[in-house]
């Protein structure tokens, strides 16, 4: 059993400024952020997962962050993989006198920490395979979309690797001893906002993802050196369809059009994650950037935390 004595969650759905709040509060309460987006991992996706590492050095000091880079495009990387490396980085971070604070979107990740998932070796689990009989491929596929897991088109159609692929996320190998954690203070912060507004910064963020960030140059420079294009359609969202329209398989419109709609649907299926996370009965501090209540936030945070 790993004990850690305080960490912060910095949770919401895509486009609510996660990064921003993140920082700003880690940088009052000293702390360092450790990413849970399970595409930040890997180098050179940074357009399309949003990494914006020019926020991490708008304060002063710059606040450090970790998880972000750390694995080759088309490498593999799993919830047990995290749950791992969170836990020895919150490790260190404590060992510095700094605060973990866990920022990101990916449920599974979230709930990994969150409720100490245990992870055993991946054995055929019979049980789980008989519930995901009951299931529909299509209802499969967005299991895994929801957890982030990469599929190929093919692996949509196949019922049996759709099934180990769930059976995999859900009981990863595991090398050695089971990982469990322990947190002693708590403090999970979710931002919430009204879901006119976020749908307009969704729309609003891919229009300068597409006409000033230099997305699609960034998927061009990733097929360039190699990487392979059922990979990056795997990854969903951006990558697809960017991917899809620079293999001319759509239009720019069609592109720009289903994108944006997967990225609402994206929005919507975080949103019902986190509300299940409360229904396992974690409190969620929910807070509306917007109505400009960071004081009682920070306040809530300190007495949360036993911070002085």
């Amino acid at each position: 059993m790993v004990e850690i004595s305080r960490m912060l969650v910095v949770l919401g759905a895509t486009a609510t400024g996660k990064t921003k709040l993140a920082v700003e509060l880690a940088h009052q309460l000293e702390g360092e952020i450790i990413s849970s987006d399970s595409r930040q991992v890997y180098k050179g996706l940074d357009v399309g997962t949003g990494k914006d590492l020019e926020i991490y050095q708008q304060v002063f000091p710059p606040v450090p962050y970790h998880l972000i880079d750390i694995r080759e495009p088309g490498d593999t990387y799993n919830v047990f993989e995290f749950k791992r490396d969170c836990i020895q980085t919150a490790l260190e971070i404590e060992r510095r006198g700094k605060l973990p604070v866990v920022c990101g979107g990916t449920g599974l990740y979230l709930d990994a920490i969150i409720f100490d998932y245990h992870f055993h070796p991946v054995q055929p689990q019979k049980s789980f395979r008989d519930e995901l009989k009951r299931l529909s491929n299509e209802e499969m596929v967005y299991k895994l979309e929801i957890l982030g897991i990469p599929l190929r088109e093919e692996d949509k159609h196949n019922r049996h690797r759709l099934m180990r692929k769930l059976e995999i996320a859900y009981f990863p190998a595991l090398q050695k001893d089971i990982l469990s954690i322990q947190i002693k203070h708590l403090c999970v912060i979710g931002i919430k906002m009204d879901r006119q507004i976020i749908r307009q910064r969704i729309t609003q963020r891919l229009e300068r993802r597409l006409q000033d960030e230099g997305m699609i140059e960034e998927v061009r420079q990733l097929l360039k050196k190699g990487l392979s294009p059922e990979w990056l359609i795997s990854l969903g969202l951006e990558y697809k369809y960017v991917t899809l329209y620079l293999q001319k398989l759509i239009t720019y419109d069609e592109m720009k059009n289903q994108l944006e709609k997967a990225i609402h649907q994206f929005a919507k299926r975080q949103e019902t994650w986190f509300r299940r996370m409360e229904k396992k009965g974690l409190i969620i501090y929910w807070y509306d950037p917007t109505r400009n209540d960071f004081e009682n936030l920070f306040n809530h945070i300190k007495k949360t935390l036993r911070i002085s």
